[in-house]
């Protein structure tokens, strides 16, 4: 009676890991979660204030589906300035950050056209592509090369049914940063190849060690073929807003909004001018948050360093690392042998991928004490084997 199209994709990694250390804790039972990439801190209150005074405002009405024309502003300054993104507000779509990825799959990808992407990458990638007919094409990213995409790697499964390359720098779940040199070399690929590109740059300003992110849509010649997906959740602890944005050329644009009319009509309208507020207000508590999880990322590093059978490339962004390990057990395993001993969550990484198989990943977005903790508890658990 289920439709063949979601019996094709599996239940969410890391969301069947973070409803077990919920069921846990509703349990009695004490665990360190380092499951979701869920920020610990609480949204800056202006933001909520602006939320609270739309409220009272009376914005709870119907908008157009693109969005507010003062958010649809605000996000393209913010592009124009950080990114270099040549736009204006007639090419953003205001929509939660998951969505726009979805959206932008089921308006270019035809049943049977291949998408290029990330592997590991985030979970949902491989979902949307699968609800929109697409054909899954992994580009394996490698520990020697940081879990970076390479041009390299990304040429070798370009095929003549190639049509999308999505894109994830910072990453989800790898905690890398592409290079310029990447960027420009995937770059010259989809306009020699004539690919489209879907970017998630959702974890742009979470970047570490004076590392820089670059917009693939900047470069020359990539603006018309390139879906900059960009959003609120992670940079100013607003995940369960469910606000983002995506930015498109026109035939994208119009395609994309076409959806969105039928699907959730447009975000909420009072959280909607909240996030101009997080875009034009100050930045204190996100330089605050930046600074935590760049110790954080230190603590993860040195307990990895120090635990025998144990490795990870030191992550350069985002709040994750996706450790290696070394023993005859799988990682569903590995991580179950991790909360029997220790009282631990993390996500096996072949949720994320076949190459994330035989790794774990570990999100550093809990406090610091958590973190400390849960490392420890880790490295103990691994010591036991």
């Amino acid at each position: 009676m289920i439709a063949d199209r979601i019996n094709r994709v599996q239940e969410s990694g890391t969301m069947k890991m973070k409803e077990l250390a919920s069921k846990l804790k509703e349990e009695g039972k004490k665990v360190i979660s380092f499951t979701v990439g869920e920020p610990d801190f609480g949204t800056p209150k202006h933001i909520v204030d602006a939320a609270i005074d739309a409220l009272n405002a009376g914005m709870t009405k119907y908008i157009n589906a693109p969005g507010l024309p003062e958010l649809r502003e605000a996000i393209a300054e913010k592009s124009r300035t950080e990114n270099n993104i040549p736009c204006d507000k007639s090419n953003v779509l205001v929509t939660p950050t998951k969505h726009a990825i979805f959206q932008s799959l089921f308006a270019t990808v035809n049943p049977g056209d291949e998408v290029l992407l990330p592997d590991p990458s985030w979970v949902t990638y491989f979902a949307c592509i699968s609800f929109a007919e697409g054909k899954a094409v992994p580009v394996p990213l490698l520990e020697e090369n940081e879990f970076r995409m390479t041009p390299e790697t990304v040429a070798e499964k370009i095929t003549p049914k190639s049509k999308v390359l999505m894109m994830n720098s910072p990453s989800n779940p790898c905690g890398s940063v592409y290079t310029e040199e990447d960027i420009k070399g995937i770059a010259d690929l989809a306009i020699d190849h004539d690919l489209i590109v879907v970017t998630d740059e959702v974890y742009e300003r979470i970047v570490f060690d004076g590392a820089k992110h670059l917009s693939i849509a900047s470069l020359p010649g990539m603006a018309e073929r390139t879906i900059t997906v960009n959003g609120f959740s992670k940079t100013y602890a607003m995940t369960g807003w469910r606000l983002g944005w995506l930015i498109a050329d026109k035939p994208f644009f119009k395609a994309i909004n076409k959806i969105q009319q039928h699907t959730i009509t447009h975000a909420p309208t009072f959280i909607q001018k909240a996030g101009v507020v997080a875009l034009t207000g100050p930045t204190t508590d996100l330089d605050m948050m930046v600074n935590e999880f760049q110790k954080r990322r230190d603590i993860v590093d040195q307990f990895i360093k120090e635990t025998p059978g144990a490795s990870a490339p030191r992550p350069r962004g985002a709040f994750y690392a996706l450790m290696k390990f070394d023993a005859d057990m799988s990682d569903q395993d590995m991580a179950m042998h991790i909360l029997n001993e220790s009282s631990v969550l993390t996500t096996p990484g072949s949720a994320f991928g076949d190459m994330g198989k035989g790794h774990l990943r570990i999100s550093f977005a809990t406090s610091t004490e958590e973190v400390k903790k849960g490392m420890a508890g880790i490295k103990s658990a691994l010591e036991k084997l």
